[in-house]
C-alpha cells in the first residue's frame, strides 16, 4: 500500500465542479494507492504508521505531535497512479494496481480505521475523476510504502 501524506491547512475534493468534501483545519491529506500485493494487514500497518507519525508542531515548534494528538482532520483520496511504473516507454504501466473491487474494499477498510479513531474524516470518491485543492502546511509531505521491496 502506498500513501503520499501531506500536512495541510485545508483540502477539498470536487467532482464535476461540485464540492464533495472538505477539511478546513490542520490535518492530513492522504493520497492512497492499493497494489495487488496489499491486504488488511497492510492497511492496518499504514494506518498505525500515519496516525502515530509525529509531523505536527508542539509549543516549541518541534514535530512531536501526531494527528491523533492534535485531533486533526483527515482527507483520504484514492490514487492508483501512485503505483504506476514509469521506468520504460512513454506511458505508465499500472500492472501493480489492485483490481478495482479489491482496492475499493481495502480503501473503505482504511477509511473506517480513521473514523473509529474519532478523527474528522472526509474522502474523495473511489474511481472518480476528482479535482483536489489543498493548502500544504510547511510544505510537509511524506511517502509511505508497506511493500518494503518497492521503496
Amino acid at each position: 500500500m502506498i500513501a503520499v501524506v501531506q500536512r495541510v491547512l485545508t483540502a477539498s475534493v470536487s467532482i464535476n465542479n461540485i464540492k464533495k468534501s472538505e477539511i478546513n483545519d490542520l490535518g492530513l491529506l492522504i493520497f492512497l494507492c492499493i497494489t495487488k500485493k496489499d491486504s488488511k494487514k497492510d492497511a492496518e500497518t499504514l494506518y498505525n504508521k500515519i496516525t502515530n507519525f509525529r509531523i505536527f508542531s508542539d509549543n516549541r515548534k518541534n514535530m512531536n505531535l501526531s494527528i491523533k494528538d492534535i485531533k486533526g482532520s483527515v482527507m483520504i483520496v484514492s490514487q492508483f497512479t501512485l503505483c504506476g511504473n514509469v521506468n520504460s516507454g512513454r506511458r505508465p504501466s499500472f500492472e501493480n494496481a489492485a483490481k478495482p473491487l479489491e482496492a475499493k474494499k481495502l480503501y473503505n477498510n482504511f477509511i473506517s480505521m480513521f473514523e473509529k479513531a474519532n478523527l474528522n474524516v472526509k474522502t474523495g470518491k473511489f474511481g472518480a475523476n476528482m479535482n483536489v485543492n489543498l493548502t500544504n502546511n510547511g510544505p510537509i509531505t511524506f511517502y509511505f510504502n508497506t511493500n518494503n521491496d518497492e521503496k
